[in-house]
């Protein structure tokens, strides 16, 4: 019972260990999912954006647009002055989180510092910033490595409102929409509206990479399945040890029964019951395990112990399934062996 048991935790809490890895991820890259970005492309005769070229973005997206403007300047804080990036975008809170002070909803005035410029600048909420001899407040400062969002790198950089810095033409646009998929169906509109047999549009959407994710993540599930496939393994050539040595010590026992009456498939089912006994008991008790380590997991990786996925139960229920399967198919031939044991030479021994 302990070799299945210990089977089925290897397949049941790694199987839910890899769903929830993968939740987890899809979780923290949620933005993404969501967003496209339009830019020039290979054939485009434009380096940045006007505001003909957002417009027509805006008629065909049918979903929130956000320009982003971006230059480089020289920053001045309290420690030193550095070159580093300006961006200006309208509704910042849309991509980044603040780790100190807070995102005004209505952004009018103020600057947003990435945490790894403040660092260098030695700047904080309420110190200021200069932006090319401007003199701005900081506001707020980002979340280190942004991530909400892998398109917008801000960790080196100062966000500015859009009416201050005043861009005539943005590096690219994002488009905000509800779910992924609403994302590729954007992506495809953009594409097949912008473009026609030049690329003069490129349009990036999170389709792609998201396959190329997905089959990474399913590669290294099977891996972990079958790991607590081995192990399950080595529980079913245990049991069918355990289930030829009780055959051979119980002998006599068996001889007994035979000679009063017990017909073969009687001793064929009384064995297979005791192998399927052993593995239902055990598969419970592994079963009982990898909830307790699935929630551990959930805690870790998700911040809930209690959001298992239905993909986290259809493991559970696997191992359930391969334990119970095992004993039993490890228990077929020490039963036949012992229902075809002649009672004259079982009971002369």
């Amino acid at each position: 019972m302990a070799g299945i048991t210990i089977g089925v935790v290897a397949i049941a809490s790694l199987g839910m260990f890899g769903a929830a890895f993968e939740q987890s991820f899809f979780n923290s890259v949620d933005d993404t999912t969501r967003t496209v970005m339009v830019g020039p492309g290979e054939d485009a005769d434009f380096e940045t954006l006007d505001r003909d070229r957002i417009s027509l973005i805006r008629r065909h997206a049918e979903a929130p647009v956000y320009p982003q403007y971006t230059t480089s300047a020289t920053i001045q804080g309290l420690k030193e002055r550095t070159g580093g990036q300006v961006i200006a975008i309208d509704d910042p809170g849309e991509f980044v989180d603040a780790r100190q002070g807070r995102i005004p909803p209505d952004w009018r005035s103020g600057a947003l510092v990435g945490d790894g410029l403040a660092s260098d600048l030695g700047v904080g909420v309420g110190d200021s910033v200069s932006v090319d001899g401007d003199t701005y407040r900081v506001v707020a400062v980002l979340e280190p490595d942004n991530p909400r969002s892998g398109l917008l790198n801000t960790d080196d950089a100062v966000l500015l409102p859009r009416e201050q810095v005043a861009p005539d033409r943005a590096t690219r646009v994002f488009v905000k929409t509800e779910t992924p998929e609403a994302a590729f169906n954007t992506a495809a509109e953009l594409r097949s509206a912008l473009n026609g047999r030049d690329q003069r549009y490129q349009v990036w959407d999170a389709e792609s990479a998201i396959e190329q994710i997905q089959n990474q993540l399913s590669t290294i599930n099977t891996f972990l399945l079958g790991i607590g496939a081995v192990s399950l393994l080595v529980a079913a050539v245990s049991i069918l040890n355990v289930m030829l040595m009780s055959t051979i010590e119980r002998r006599e026992e068996i001889g007994v029964l035979r000679a009063v009456g017990y017909r073969r498939l009687d001793i064929l089912r009384l064995m297979l019951v005791e192998a399927a006994l052993l593995g239902v008991v055990g598969a419970l008790a592994g079963v009982t395990l990898s909830v307790l380590l699935g929630m551990a997991i959930n805690a870790e990786l998700l911040s809930d112990p209690l959001a298992f996925t239905s993909e986290a139960v259809l493991y559970l229920g696997l191992g359930f399934l391969f334990g119970t399967g095992a004993s039993f198919l490890s228990g077929l031939y020490p039963a036949w062996k012992a229902a075809n044991a002649r009672p004259v030479e079982a009971l002369r021994d």
